[in-house]
């Protein structure tokens, strides 16, 4: 499948999102705002016709790599001890003793 050119839409679909989101996308990738699950992503594509307002064609290799971005992992609980409360003198937050 790699070096095949799909279409906006045929990208949209495999991606689950649609056409409208797509070339939303695209329009956030060029001015470097695009933002997946936390990372700054680039989508490289192609677009031919009289400067550049032709159809868009997109790699399929890309929209793989696109939609693995997308994918969630399992993530790991940290595991933290339990908050230990002062049994005397409760509400002072200051270490007790002679001032200096």
């Amino acid at each position: 499948m790699e070096g095949d050119l799909l279409t906006a839409r045929e990208a949209a679909r495999r991606l689950g999102i649609s056409v409208t989101t797509f070339y939303g996308w695209l329009g956030q990738s060029d001015y470097g705002l695009l933002v997946i699950r936390g990372q700054p992503v680039t989508i490289d594509y192609l677009q031919g016709g009289p400067r550049g307002r032709g159809r868009v064609r997109i790699d399929a290799a890309e929209v793989d790599r696109i939609n693995s971005l997308m994918r969630v992992r399992p993530k790991s609980l940290v595991e933290r001890r339990p908050r230990t409360v002062p049994e005397s003198f409760p509400g002072i937050s200051v270490p007790l003793g002679r001032p200096r």
